[in-house]
């Protein structure tokens, strides 16, 4: 089973950037991938997805300030996070859709990040 590892959260001062990556463990041909967070209380909300067809969708409040990337030949998923804001603070985690067959033909199995704390405070 592949494993999903993020990493590159930390604290950050209102204003800062971070650039949260998840990589497999293996070799896999990702087809869709999203990053969630949770904050403590409230509900996980969707913050940045694309789909197969590499078209990108943002919750409305990261919008101009986030961006979801990946790079196939890393098995990684990106998310750059700039301008942050002390209400991003969250535990930030990368969902992929993915498949083994490295002709892309599936089957297709789908894998979590283990999540990872985001901290913007001055």
């Amino acid at each position: 089973q592949v494993q999903l590892v993020e990493s590159g959260g930390g604290l950050v001062q209102p204003g800062g950037s971070l650039r949260l990556s998840c990589t497999a463990s293996g070799t896999i041909v990702i087809n869709s991938a999203s990053w969630y967070r949770r904050v403590p209380g409230k509900e996980r909300e969707l913050v940045a997805s694309f789909r197969s067809n590499g078209r990108a969708n943002y919750l409305d409040s990261v919008k101009g300030r986030f961006t979801i990337s990946k790079d196939s030949a890393k098995n990684s998923v990106y998310l750059q996070m700039n301008g942050l804001k002390p209400e991003d603070t969250a535990v930030y985690s990368c969902y992929i859709l993915y498949t083994q067959d490295l002709q892309g033909l599936g089957p297709y199995k789908d894998g979590w990040g283990q999540g990872i704390q985001v901290t913007v405070t001055s």
